[in-house]
């Protein structure tokens, strides 16, 4: 297929994305206060969302596994978008907190399943405009989504409010319906009209079809990345216990973060298929700054500084290291890898996470160390990658 219909299936692609993240990226605003109104206790709020994460990344590996060997792209798609969708406009109708954490935990388990095979359709495509250019793009309008999702729920929870909370919550929930049938009417759409993406990529010969010293290294570098990059709710944390920025203005901070975060992705992935991995040993570089500046000063022009590298990295993460692997696995093992990629950088993100967390209460200076010399690692190891051509690309 033409260069001209790989961008159109990722246009399509990605508009998935964006309708996607409208649904559960609005839903997860709200999650937590909806669960302590349903009766959790402070823990359980956080015992399910750490449950949800992991779930939604271990899985991914068998997931991946099982889509490479049995080739059913679209059919993992479909399972997986449908269980992640409608699991939130079911957090509507739920009257106990225990149903309502089990959706989310369900919800988490939907992405695990559909994200390797998507990933790896999407690789297909990307590499025929290029694999920076085309994971950029894509992940420009899911950004767009995690945007607009958080606000068009607020604006409904705003007109219900005269309902109560916990009934405008529910209101909220219900209208998440809207956008999750507009992102499965277009994955419907893309699955019409390219039913074997496979066939975007060059049939070129691989010399080694099995995951080599490389691909290794990079996971390790990816690991450290992920480690060192501290969660947003930590920043939110801190922002609000030193009395630095109002609570009703961290959610915008928030939102400036993700328009940056897009915007990035664009950037870097463009200069990712000019210059190659340079450019992600340079948006690391930048990202590495963040921890000094936004948990170091008091300074707003230099904490915004350090929110802008924040939504650098961000955007750099979910671009170029997908774009990576599209240039290092051969085609038919791409499922498997994005599978191992993803559970490993979950589980370095969840720990790294419970380090920096810790490291805050002991030390701010201790964190901000640990999370600055574990992305100079992650730039260490990325660096060992031999650059030239590798099989069927670039890097």
């Amino acid at each position: 297929m033409s260069q001209k219909d790989a961008f159109q299936f990722i246009i399509l692609m990605g508009l998935v994305s964006l309708f996607s993240d409208m649904t559960y990226e609005g839903a997860r605003s709200l999650t937590g206060p909806y669960l302590g109104l349903l009766g959790a206790s402070a823990f359980i709020v956080g015992l399910v969302a750490g449950l949800g994460e992991f779930i939604g990344y271990a899985l991914r590996l068998g997931t991946g596994i099982i889509a490479d060997r049995t080739r059913h792209y679209w059919l993992f798609a479909f399972i997986g978008y449908g269980l992640n969708l409608f699991a939130v406009p079911l957090l509507a109708i739920t009257g106990r907190w225990e149903l309502a954490a089990l959706l989310i935990v369900a919800e988490r388990m939907g992405k695990a399943i559909r994200k390797p095979a998507r990933d790896a359709m999407m690789s297909y495509a990307a590499r025929k405009v290029g694999p920076g250019y085309g994971f950029a793009l894509e992940e420009f309008l899911d950004q767009i989504g995690a945007m607009l999702g958080p606000l068009f729920l607020a604006l409904i929870v705003f007109l219900n409010r005269g309902l109560g909370n916990l009934a405008s919550y529910r209101r909220g929930f219900a209208f998440l319906l809207i956008p999750a049938l507009i992102a499965l009417i277009f994955l419907t759409l893309s699955h019409h009209r390219f039913p074997s993406p496979e066939s975007f990529e060059t049939r070129e010969k691989w010399v080694e079809k099995k995951f080599d010293r490389r691909f290794v290294f990079y996971l390790i570098g990816i690991s450290f990345l992920a480690a060192g990059f501290a969660d947003f709710p930590l920043l939110g944390f801190h922002f609000q216990k030193q009395n630095i920025i109002a609570g009703a203005s961290i959610p915008l901070v928030y939102t400036l973060a993700m328009g940056i975060d897009a915007v990035a992705a664009l950037f870097f992935g463009r200069l990712y298929d000019r210059i190659g991995l340079k450019a992600l040993i340079f948006s690391t570089l930048i990202s590495s700054l963040f921890a000094p500046l936004t948990f170091l000063s008091r300074s707003m022009p230099v904490i915004f500084l350090g929110i802008i590298c924040w939504g650098i990295g961000l955007g750099a993460q979910e671009s170029i290291v997908k774009a990576v692997i599209a240039n290092l696995i051969a085609p038919e093992k791409r499922a498997t890898a994005y599978g191992l990629f993803n559970a490993l950088f979950g589980l370095a993100w969840f720990a790294g996470s419970a380090l920096m967390g810790f490291l805050y209460e002991v030390k701010i200076i201790l964190l901000v160390l640990f999370s600055f010399l574990a992305q100079l690692l992650a730039i260490f190891f990325f660096s060992l990658l031999k650059k030239g051509r590798n099989k069927g690309g670039s890097l």
